[in-house]
């Protein structure tokens, strides 16, 4: 059994409450549980329990045996002073506040009914390759499925969301600065996501605005800043080219120092329309193409919008080469390319900048771009699918996989609707 599990029984109140008493035989009745808290601290704030004749508001600590309290060091700690109720699964010795004075303990291990015991057992003793509630999801309606994947999509956009809010105001509140950087780490589509992520920091938009309506200027300090221009045969004209404007520009706005190598780099197992050369050639091409960022991608109505935005003519000499100087190709963004940006770039910049002006209409617009999108279909959605719940959309998509990746896997369930929706089936806390 987990911690967790006697946090879960306590803040749903899912144990038998008839004469409880507590340790030392006073009776006890729980008038507020109190608040989970998941900062230091007592584990429950602002509970309120009667015992015997006495009212007390203060905090619950939970632990599974009644020693952890001092293996934990709350003895010493004046922060648990204010605890009024120990709960714990086995009472195995008495605890006490800093000056000494006795906690009251309430064992719960008596009180838990066995079905619910079995269940929550059930949900994480299920191999590791499976959802852990398939067997029992019959018994939780769709309605309560449909609900926990949609919130799992709404916390996957506010924590995205989150870090654009972080990262503007590392920007000094410069929104057409933020939108740069997340173009960046997302062009880098996972496998080169960490160094375009330095690259944007290398590579400062003011610079890039300053040379954006030259095209090989911008190729030139994309490719250069990424290491893709230094020690390498000049064997071409536009090659040669991009090197002498990088060499100036260098030099100019001393960037050596910040400049990535191209050893950083992964070309490993990805095909050449996505080898990072080809992402920076695009990234230079958009950026020449569209004078501003933000204003663009925040008023695009529709999906149709944002892929025109995204779909931006290359230089020819690209459409024979994959890298400066080496034949093959290289091709504008592709329809699942931009998608992917939309749902990892757009939606949580326009999230972020509905928080930022307090305007949630504007979070649920971005939100609602995601259902016009196609949905994925992969190895970790296949079970999902199998076992009937709804994939027709990108918001259904990354709603599933939020859910497979931050419930799911980690066999959070106690915290997850559904897991919550089959606890309850317990006839003791239905």
């Amino acid at each position: 059994m987990q911690e967790d599990f006697l946090h879960y029984v306590w803040q749903q109140q899912y144990f038998d409450k008839a004469s409880l008493r507590t340790q030392d035989g006073e009776q006890l009745t729980v008038l507020r549980p109190g608040f989970r808290h998941q900062d230091a601290g007592p584990d429950f704030p602002n509970a309120r329990i009667r015992i015997g004749e006495v009212e007390w508001n203060g905090a619950v600590e939970i632990h599974l045996r009644a020693s952890d309290w001092h293996r934990h060091q709350h003895h010493l700690d004046r922060r648990y002073d204010q605890v009024i109720l120990h709960v714990v699964h086995t009472a195995d010795e008495p605890v006490r506040r800093t000056d000494g004075t006795l906690i009251p303990t309430l064992e719960l291990g008596p009180r838990l009914g066995p079905e619910l015991l079995h269940t929550y057992q059930a949900l994480l003793a299920a191999p590791p390759a499976t959802l852990p509630c398939a067997g029992l999801l019959p018994q939780v309606p769709v309605i309560t499925r449909l609900s926990m994947v949609e919130r799992a999509l709404l916390e996957r956009a506010e924590r995205k969301a989150a870090t654009v809010l972080t990262l503007h105001e590392q920007l000094l509140g410069d929104w057409e600065a933020t939108t740069w950087h997340a173009l960046a780490a997302g062009f880098g589509f996972q496998k080169n996501t960490e160094p375009l992520t330095r690259l944007a920091k290398a590579l400062s938009l003011s610079v890039l605005r300053r040379h954006r309506h030259q095209l090989l200027q911008a190729e030139a300090l994309l490719l250069g800043q990424a290491g893709f221009l230094t020690d390498i045969d000049a064997s071409d004209d536009h090659t040669a080219a991009l090197v002498r404007e990088y060499s100036f520009l260098r030099h100019k706005y001393e960037l050596a120092e910040t400049a990535l190598q191209a050893h950083e780099w992964n070309f490993l197992r990805l095909r050449p329309a996505n080898f990072p050369t080809a992402r920076l050639v695009q990234l230079a091409a958009l950026l020449h193409a569209r004078p501003t960022l933000f204003a663009a991608l925040l008023a695009a109505a529709d999906v149709p919008t944002l892929e025109a935005f995204f779909r931006v003519p290359l230089a020819d000499y690209w459409h024979a080469h994959n890298r400066p100087g080496r034949p093959g190709k290289t091709t504008e963004l592709g329809r699942d390319s931009v998608h992917l940006l939309i749902s990892n770039v757009v939606v949580p910049l326009r999230v972020a900048y509905a928080r930022h002006v307090g305007q949630p209409e504007l979070a649920e617009e971005a939100v609602n771009l995601l259902a016009q999108l196609p949905a994925e279909h992969n190895r970790l959605l296949a079970p999902y699918e199998a076992l009937g719940f709804q994939n027709k959309s990108a918001a259904d998509s990354q709603g599933l996989l939020t859910l497979q990746r931050e419930y799911c896997q980690p066999r959070r369930c106690l915290h997850c609707a559904i897991g919550n929706r089959i606890l309850r089936q317990n006839p003791l806390v239905s």
